[in-house]
């Protein structure tokens, strides 16, 4: 496999019902975890608490953070590009809205997201069918 073009942490975060947050980035059409870019020096989860309060006002607690694992795929909104995603999963948060880059969000329930034609392959072949082994 060649190498990925994006290396990113991405945080699923569940409500009451089940339902996962997904966003939108401005300028783009597919919903996906909410996160992004590692940068350099960080860790992953660093960067998903830093990513998540930069685009949804989360204050993720670091030691919440449980990894589900990582994954590559098609990138979402470049054509011909891949994302190496690795992914956590965070208790539920109250108060979140779109910042920064995002341009909506979404609580969806997974038996919705099958219906849908608008969300990242890596959420979609990846993340969710882990998600539904646990």
């Amino acid at each position: 496999m060649t190498n990925p073009d994006f290396i990113v942490s991405a945080v699923v975060l569940r409500d009451g019902d089940g339902r996962i947050l997904v966003v939108r980035k401005r300028g783009t059409s597919k919903y996906m975890l909410p996160g992004g870019k590692i940068e350099v020096g960080e860790s992953p989860a660093q960067a998903a608490v830093r990513e998540l309060h930069e685009e949804v006002g989360a204050e993720l607690e670091p030691n919440s953070l449980v990894f589900l694992g990582e994954w590559t795929a098609p990138a979402a909104n470049e054509p011909d590009h891949t994302v190496h995603g690795h992914i956590f999963e965070h208790p539920w948060i109250d108060g979140l809205a779109v910042r920064a880059e995002i341009e909506d969000l979404l609580w969806l329930h997974p038996v919705e997201m099958s219906k849908r034609d608008d969300l990242a392959p890596l959420l979609v072949t990846r993340v969710l069918p882990a998600l539904a082994k646990n």
